[in-house]
């Protein structure tokens, strides 16, 4: 494991993130895991943020608003087919970890763990959130939300940032 700094591995992150990472959140005994394919890596209040969006239908909506932080695996190794299960099913129904033999890690300053597998991972405590309203959504992205399930953006002062191999 290797500290590095987030804006030095950003392009990276962003380019694997398109394809699917890992957002893992831990709140009491609630644990999950999803793909984000979206997201945002940059510089607010003075400090480096790391920002999510999670629409309130998803299983783990419910266990981020109860948290204080939660963590980003980018995974540095094939697991498309990880990557697409945790996109396409619901910590409701299944449990992802099992089902996938996925292990986590402790982090090192917050409580949601991370995805252990050999990336980039960030650590973020949640210092401002946002439910998205439509009507400030230019017309051209409705077409995104066919459901009217809107985002709420999460934006996570980056605590940790490393690599494991």
């Amino acid at each position: 494991m290797r500290n590095v700094d987030y804006m030095a591995v950003a392009e990276k992150a962003m380019q694997q993130i398109k394809k699917g990472a890992f957002l893992t959140v831990k709140s009491g005994e609630d644990l999950n895991t999803m793909t984000i394919g979206w997201a945002t890596i940059g510089f607010v209040w003075k400090k480096p943020i790391f920002m999510v969006a999670i629409r309130d239908s998803r299983h783990t909506f419910g266990v981020i608003e109860k948290a204080a932080d939660f963590t980003v695996s980018v995974p540095l190794t094939d697991m498309h087919d990880a990557v697409m299960f945790c996109g396409t099913k619901s910590g409701r129904d299944v449990d992802k970890f099992k089902e996938l033999n996925l292990k986590t890690a402790a982090a090192r300053q917050v409580a949601s763990p991370i995805i252990d597998t050999p990336g980039i991972h960030f650590e973020c405590k949640i210092v401002y959130k946002t439910a998205m309203d439509p009507v400030h959504l230019i017309a051209e992205y409705e077409k995104l939300y066919p459901e009217k399930d809107y985002h709420t953006l999460y934006f996570g002062e980056i605590r940790e940032c490393y690599e494991t191999g």
